[in-house]
């Protein structure tokens, strides 16, 4: 099943809410400076609703093996990955490595 995911890392970064760390994320705004509390989102593209819940936290549990720490928590109503900022080259090396594919978003492209 997870050869089958594809991922994309939102652009926005995020934070623990203040007295919900571990459950609910706010965006930081984007003047703000990003700091070592910082959290990536990754998004899964390939799965929605019901069938995205389970694919998320086996995703959360290949990143536990290489010691990652992530949290999977409803964000715009979808389940989503976070993963701390310092951790995210890890992350996605592994993810990959699992079969996990990434979505990039490239620069100055536009959709027609």
């Amino acid at each position: 099943m997870l050869q089958l995911s594809i991922i994309h890392r939102l652009p926005q970064s995020y934070r623990w809410m203040k007295g919900f760390t571990g459950s609910k994320v706010e965006p930081i705004p984007c003047n703000s400076q990003q700091n070592e509390n910082s959290l990536i989102c990754l998004k899964l593209l390939s799965h929605d609703g019901d069938k995205a819940w389970p694919i998320m936290d086996s995703l959360s549990l290949v990143l536990r093996d290489i010691d990652v720490a992530s949290t999977v928590v409803e964000c715009d109503g979808e389940p989503c990955l976070f993963v701390d900022h310092y951790d995210e080259l890890a992350a996605t090396c592994r993810l990959k490595t699992c079969g996990v594919a990434i979505a990039e978003t490239v620069p100055g492209e536009t959709a027609l």
